[in-house]
């Protein structure tokens, strides 16, 4: 009954159970078909990371399904329905989850970024426009970040949720600027800090909620999607509060293109225990009264190459990481860049820079993109 039951519901995506094509799902263990039909998206992973099944494209396999919407039939049991009800009652990025959500994920080890993220060392979509290499694209992200804000020598800017300093970096070797970075993981702390040493730019271990002072420009590239959905007002009016009147803050996030209240339940578990895709409206909702929309840039499609860039990377460097983190590592994180990649190419998620002003520009916003 369950092996008919899930290769009746593959089939409607076009895809085959141990058939011949590259996206073809092979099963290994037949205890997958109960297992996939009782505990959904979170089954899915977990019996991959088991080895219960294999496929030689999983993320050609996740389009296909991001594209036939079968997540969303998978999604309906009791198991995502209490996960959602705990998300509506329970704020799951309060101060403490978000400190053991870092280190649970950032903390791991700065050998696997290294190893995965190339020599810019960012965490984020990068911008392929015109670049044939992830670190072009990083580069030019981080340029047209920098355009966008219209950076001046001398400005101070705030980055929230600095990551490992790249962009804090880049903007005052090029720019001239000051920058504050701040972080609540402590080996990105320790990293940025000696990548930015001799710099004009403070690295704080410090929390959104606790910001002061005054900057010339804000920008928060990829931490957006950890702040969740009660604090998002939180989120916008803490930055309105250290911006200049005259300033403008970008918000480079991934988007969803429906409006939730919590994430999926395998990646909730296994990589962003915190995580939460914003929708529109609710950014929408959350900066009313506080910004000006100046400029909503939408290039998703580009993560697709930035997730892909991340995978081959990682599995060039497997030998020097696999002793530390062990072959169910490498079939979890495989799982995560692949299934993320195969969404932004479905379009399933999207990637938004958003460009924010207190009073709005006189004369309006001149778009780069």
């Amino acid at each position: 009954m369950y092996k008919e039951r899930v290769t009746e519901m593959f089939g409607l995506t076009g895809v085959a159970l141990n058939g011949s094509s590259p996206y073809d799902l092979q099963v290994n263990d037949e205890r997958f078909y109960k297992r996939l039909l009782r505990d959904g998206s979170l089954g899915a992973g977990e019996s991959y990371m088991d080895g219960w099944w294999d496929v030689e494209r999983l993320d050609e396999l996740v389009e296909m399904i991001t594209h036939a919407d079968l997540t969303r039939k998978l999604s309906h049991n009791w198991r995502f329905a209490a996960t959602a009800l705990l998300a509506r009652i329970t704020n799951l990025q309060s101060r403490a989850r978000a400190s053991n959500a870092v280190k649970n994920h950032y903390d791991i080890g700065n050998d696997l970024y290294q190893n995965m993220l190339g020599e810019q060392m960012i965490y984020t979509c990068g911008y392929w426009k015109n670049a044939d290499t992830l670190e072009q694209a990083q580069i030019a992200k981080m340029d047209l970040i920098c355009k966008k804000l219209n950076l001046q020598a001398g400005q101070k800017i705030l980055d929230i949720g600095c990551g490992w300093g790249s962009f804090a970096k880049f903007a005052a070797k090029k720019y001239s600027v000051e920058v504050t970075g701040i972080t609540i993981s402590e080996e990105q702390k320790r990293f940025a800090e000696e990548s930015c040493s001799g710099l004009p730019v403070t690295v704080k271990l410090q929390d959104y909620r606790d910001l002061s002072g005054q900057f010339d420009h804000v920008v928060s590239i990829g931490m957006f999607e950890a702040v969740g959905h009660k604090d998002f007002r939180t989120f916008m009016k803490a930055v309105s509060n250290v911006l200049k009147d005259d300033g403008l803050f970008l918000l480079h996030t991934i988007g969803s293109n429906k409006s939730v209240t919590t994430t999926d339940p395998w990646i909730r578990k296994y990589i962003f225990q915190s995580g939460m895709l914003p929708s529109i409206s609710q950014i929408g909702k959350s900066i009313e009264n506080l910004f000006i929309m100046e400029d909503w840039h939408n290039f998703g499609a580009d993560y697709d190459k930035t997730l892909m860039a991340w995978h081959r990377n990682f599995n060039d460097h497997w030998a020097e990481l696999q002793k530390k983190y062990g072959d169910r590592f490498r079939r979890m994180w495989n799982f995560y860049l692949l299934s993320c990649a195969g969404t932004f190419r479905a379009r399933g998620m999207q990637l938004w820079q958003i460009v924010l002003s207190k009073k709005g520009l006189q004369g309006g916003y001149n778009s780069l993109k």
